[in-house]
């Protein structure tokens, strides 16, 4: 955007400052608020035209924005700026503006839905995690140590016969990657109360890349062992892990639960297929400022990691990141556009249902919605919902064979 300001409510402007700068100033030789003009120019001039041009590029940038009914969705950067005392300001501001998004093609797919039938040996694989959850450490003071058993060590590092640090004590369980194989494996070949002296390399993958495929001795002293001991499948099993009557009431429910997620995932992968096809037969681009807040928010957890890891991990997440940000202006534009945008009765309607499952009142249920943040989330998914319903109604849905 290129924006001229005249020269004579940029000298007004200047004056202005010129006076407030005056009214402010104590100098030796003068009363406050009785200096000439002709000192601050002398002393200050080029602050004023600073301060004024500043104000004056940013009163213009909001106006000239206002006139034109444009929204930008970056901050504005100035590029050109030409300036002469006595003259016309001219400036050359850019900034980046959401897409405009027009759809040439909808529908005419053909989307195949997964098979969300509940894969052989799930429901045994969640009674594990939930005998796990209720299981208890007991300790074996003899024995060596195999994965799955709770260990407390000591290692110290050593250089010859003599120790080359402090000695540390850990806890953890062996064969989930909380050490490095070496250790794990020197572990493995003592008994509770007994030690001994490894050479360890750590290996090519280590956190640590200075240490990646170093070799270092260490005593290492297993201290405890513990296995976990697990509760029985019975019906008092069942009833300890919830509301249940019998194993037969408690496995009903895994299926069920097994169940919503297989559909929930054949659904998502129908949504994601018709987006995909979308934006394929509506090819446009987004600015990188958008891509670059999206990946402000995905990598808001990992600010710790350095920032050298930070930018590989911004580049490798970029191609995907601005994907992601092409189908969020997809699903709001064809929301726009058809109508399709969550109305308030509808909201009404999904509060009171959450409230009729909490067993509250849906006005506690819309205020904890409104306090957490998750109102607008809510709205959201209801219109996603309705987009999605949409788009299939345009194509062909499909089950996948098996």
């Amino acid at each position: 955007m290129h924006v001229i300001v005249p020269a004579e409510v940029v000298s007004a402007e200047r004056n202005k400052a010129a006076q407030a700068l005056a009214g402010r100033l104590k100098l030796p030789g003068f009363r406050k608020g009785r200096i000439p003009a002709s000192v601050v120019e002398q002393r200050f001039g080029q602050a004023l035209n600073s301060e004024a041009l500043e104000k004056l590029i940013g009163e213009a940038y909001k106006a000239a924005l206002t006139r034109e009914s444009i929204n930008p969705i970056s901050e504005g950067s100035v590029e050109e700026m030409n300036y002469e005392p006595g003259q016309d300001l001219a400036f050359a501001i850019s900034f980046d503006v959401a897409p405009e998004l027009e759809f040439s093609r909808l529908g005419g797919f053909v989307a195949e839905r997964p098979s969300s039938a509940i894969p052989d040996g799930e429901l045994e694989k969640v009674l594990e995690r939930l005998r796990e959850q209720s299981g208890s450490w007991t300790e074996v003071p003899e024995g060596m140590p195999v994965e799955g058993d709770l260990v407390e060590v000591e290692v110290q590092p050593m250089e010859g016969d003599e120790p080359s640090g402090e000695s540390q004590p850990y806890q953890f369980i062996l064969g989930q990657g909380d050490a490095i194989p070496d250790v794990e494996a020197a572990i493995q070949t003592l008994e509770p109360g007994g030690g001994g002296r490894f050479t360890v390399r750590f290996p090519d993958d280590f956190p640590n890349e200075e240490r990646r495929g170093e070799e270092e001795d260490l005593a290492v002293t297993l201290k405890t062992r513990r296995t976990m001991e697990l509760p029985e499948l019975s019906d008092e099993f069942a009833k300890s892990v919830g509301e249940f009557e019998s194993m037969k009431d408690l496995e009903a429910k895994i299926r069920e639960d097994l169940g919503k997620e297989a559909e929930s995932r054949a659904e998502s992968a129908v949504r994601s297929q018709l987006l995909d096809f979308v934006l394929d037969a509506n090819p446009f681009d987004v600015p990188d400022s958008m891509v670059a807040r999206y990946l402000d928010s995905v990598l808001d957890d990992a600010k710790g990691l350095g920032d050298d890891r930070l930018e590989e991990l911004r580049a490798s997440l970029k191609p995907e990141a601005e994907r992601s940000v092409k189908r969020i202006l997809i699903i709001d534009r064809i929301a726009d556009t058809q109508g399709l945008t969550a109305s308030e009765d509808e909201i009404d309607e999904r509060v009171e249902s959450l409230a009729e499952r909490s067993k509250t009142s849906p006005a506690e249920v819309y205020a904890r919605l409104q306090k957490s943040g998750q109102l607008e989330a809510l709205e959201r998914e209801i219109t996603e919902e309705k987009v999605f319903g949409f788009l299939k109604e345009q194509s062909e849905i499909t089950d996948a064979a098996g």
